[in-house]
């Protein structure tokens, strides 16, 4: 397996479009923040500290116990292009910060790439798990598994009072962080999503946008995640997510509803609008392609739309993001070149739906 695998290819396994309330939620992620004791945080670390703590977890790794979980591949951030470290942030493969780190960071990314072990990031271990569908439990079953293999083979920093110890405080104590991405479109047309998301910041959980913090809903995409993880238990955190998550997915399927019942040519309108100009435009914007994307997969959703799977769409969802553009054009374009490009790869993955 080639590291050229994981930026040639959109293909991710969060986004099979299948699992539990996959109409809605399009993944679930887990992450674990971790750090070693005796070993300077990354931002204070030497190139041979951080060096020596890559070597430490790639060794664990890439070691026989892991071998259940799948062959992981070590990728250091220097070895990337600036184009190619965007990729697997568009892929939620890495995070922003890590793709910055291109001195110290690394990442170990199992074959199916459901598995992402980030390290020298923010703290110096990152276990990520990214499941397709709403998979909470699934996902944290995984991910204490890997951190059980690791704690068995590192001395954690650690803190009887406190907890796990990491660079920022808002990740002290469990040092979990669990999220699901939802697309909730029909709260956003019947104008509910604002007193929605205001109610979620009351409950101890936050909204980002597709990519993390500071970035935007595009697409109506929202990442619902846990904003404490000091003082609360992995089972009150996930207990916590899954049930206002659960509330949402019941909200948003009744907006569905509402739209179908009592605005249903409108709806549907809309929905073939957006469906006709990807199939056949020549040129979209980045904004456009997430917005039309979204209506097209509601379709889909609803059954409305028959013939697209919401693989297809989730795949698009990373086919039509910059990076991933230009890695495949093998050049740097232009905004009108991106426009260009994103269009035809969205006719082209459409027409192969319709004759699959």
């Amino acid at each position: 397996m080639s590291q050229q695998r994981f930026m040639q290819h959109p293909w991710s396994n969060w986004m099979k479009g299948v699992g539990p309330d996959a109409d809605i939620v399009v993944s679930t992620r887990l992450r674990i923040a971790r750090n070693l004791r005796q070993h300077p945080f990354p931002l204070l670390a030497t190139d041979s500290q951080a060096e020596e703590v890559v070597k430490k977890v790639a060794d664990v790794a890439l070691g026989a116990t892991m071998q259940k979980h799948g062959k992981f591949e070590l990728i250091a951030m220097d070895q990337l292009s600036p184009l190619e470290k965007r990729v697997l942030v568009e892929k939620h493969l890495i995070s922003p910060n890590l793709a910055e780190e291109s001195r110290k960071g690394s990442v170990l990314l199992n074959e199916d790439e459901s598995i992402s072990i980030m390290v020298n990031e923010e703290d110096h271990i990152r276990i990520q798990v990214l499941l397709p569908g709403f998979q909470l439990h699934e996902a944290w079953e995984i991910g204490t598994k890997i951190d059980d293999v690791f704690e068995k083979h590192l001395n954690y920093a650690f803190d009887e009072k406190r907890g796990y110890l990491t660079s920022c405080p808002t990740n002290v104590g469990t040092g979990i962080r669990a999220s699901v991405m939802l697309h909730l479109p029909a709260l956003v047309m019947t104008k509910q999503i604002n007193r929605i998301l205001q109610a979620i910041n009351q409950v101890g959980l936050v909204v980002r946008g597709l990519y993390g913090e500071g970035s935007e809903a595009l697409g109506n995409l929202f990442q619902l995640s846990n904003q404490v993880t000091l003082g609360m238990s992995e089972t009150d955190i996930l207990s916590n997510l899954y049930s206002v998550a659960n509330q949402i997915i019941e909200q948003e399927r009744a907006a569905r509803r509402y739209l179908l019942e009592h605005s249903r040519i409108a709806l549907e309108d809309r929905i073939f609008r957006s469906y006709g100009i990807l199939q056949y435009a020549r040129t979209v914007e980045s904004k456009e392609a997430a917005q039309r994307l979204s209506d097209v997969r509601l379709g889909i959703d609803i059954g409305i739309i028959k013939n697209v799977s919401a693989f297809a769409l989730n795949e698009l969802l990373v086919m039509t993001q910059p990076g991933f553009l230009q890695h495949h054009a093998g050049q740097k374009l232009a905004p009108e070149q991106r426009d260009e490009r994103r269009a035809r790869l969205i006719r082209e993955r459409l027409a192969a739906e319709k004759s699959s």
